[in-house]
């Protein structure tokens, strides 16, 4: 048995679906150590994502930019803390600094070098280095000496007061009706080669939006909500665009850069089915407990991002020579020709909405 913990910090910088990844940790934390000063270090980028968590005491936030000047005051914060206990759940050299000189540090095990040989030589070596599980349970390995364990609860966020208002506004200005039948398709990526075309999602959307390929009985037709950020802006505006072409009259709200991702959880608390590539809104549709259909290309289970805690059904084309080409995505794909996403239908996506609109 360990010592009892008092102060621990939490160290994971980026990305957001990293950042929700990490929710089952800090409520486990608190569970083994109801009475502890839990805290969590994070970019100020990503902060808003825990915010409110209720396990966490306090959030060290490191300003963009992330010079050395910010490192340096970040780990001289961390020291005047006198932590009992660092978890470094990120391993990266940043990370690494900030936990120099602490008395106990536990770091994740990345198992980096059967990922390079699975992307590199498609190779699956993972057996061996502890296998694959999801990056949920890889979190928890570094703690599981001092009693922390997984409660298989899934992951969870925890929307502002200032999400819920700009929601309610959304949600009233639209007309959306109390169980009316809406799908949020999620079109974006950071990457070009973990997008699914945005044509295919418009596809998708207005077959859904009018009622195509539905079962019979009652109102087939689905609101249509299209989320992501403002970087995302164009594409999901074309989504949208593309969508009440092909089904004209159809109810589409285009709501890319007017949200957090922590008011697109709420968003996607209306939905009978979340439609997403591989990103983080994908992990905060999981959060929320929603159906989600995950269309996956250039990468795979092994790397530990598909869907936690929630029911779901990842599309993806197994038996490619190429895949997986990356971990985390890239501008292009390395081939030539992305089979791995334009072999996934449209027809097959709709086909997975419409089984989790039934139930």
């Amino acid at each position: 048995m360990r010592d009892i913990i008092t102060k621990t910090l939490v160290i994971r910088f980026s990305s957001a679906g990293d950042i929700v990844l990490a929710t089952p940790l800090f409520r486990a934390l608190r569970t083994r150590f109801p009475h502890a000063e839990i805290d969590f270090a994070v970019k100020r980028d990503y902060a808003g994502l825990v915010r409110h968590h209720p396990a966490l005491t306090n959030i060290l936030e490191l300003p963009g930019g992330e010079d050395g000047e910010a490192l340096r005051r970040l780990r001289s914060e961390v020291r005047a803390h006198k932590y009992d206990l660092l978890i470094d759940i990120h391993g990266s050299l940043r990370s690494r600094f900030i936990c120099l000189g602490a008395p106990r540090v536990v770091r994740i095990r990345k198992r980096v070098l059967p990922r390079l040989v699975l992307v590199r030589f498609k190779r699956n070596m993972y057996d061996p280095w502890g296998g694959a599980p999801s990056v949920v349970d890889r979190y928890f390995e570094p703690v599981l000496p001092y009693g922390v364990v997984n409660d298989g609860k899934g992951l969870e966020v925890f929307p502002s007061p200032e999400d819920h208002a700009a929601v309610a506004g959304i949600l009233a200005e639209v007309g959306v009706r109390d169980g009316e039948r809406c799908i949020v398709l999620a079109p974006g990526a950071r990457h070009w080669s973990k997008r699914w075309p945005g044509e295919r999602f418009a596809e998708v959307g207005a077959a859904l939006a009018s009622g195509s390929g539905l079962a019979r009985g009652g109102d087939p037709r689905a609101r249509v909500f299209v989320v992501g950020g403002k970087d995302d802006a164009a594409l999901c505006a074309d989504v949208a665009t593309r969508i009440r072409h092909q089904a004209p009259g159809a109810n589409v709200v285009d709501l890319a850069g007017r949200l957090t991702l922590t008011g697109c959880a709420l968003v996607m608390d209306r939905a009978s089915a979340v439609i997403t590539n591989d990103t983080a809104l994908m992990h905060i549709a999981a959060a929320r407990k929603r159906p989600v259909v995950a269309i996956f290309g250039p990468t795979v289970r092994e790397f530990g991002f598909f869907p936690v805690g929630t029911r779901s059904i990842v599309l993806e084309r197994s038996g490619l020579e190429c895949r997986p080409c990356t971990h985390v995505g890239g501008p292009t794909c390395p081939a030539g020709h992305f089979r791995c996403m334009l072999e996934t239908e449209p027809s097959a996506v709709v086909a997975h909405a419409r089984a989790f609109m039934e139930s």
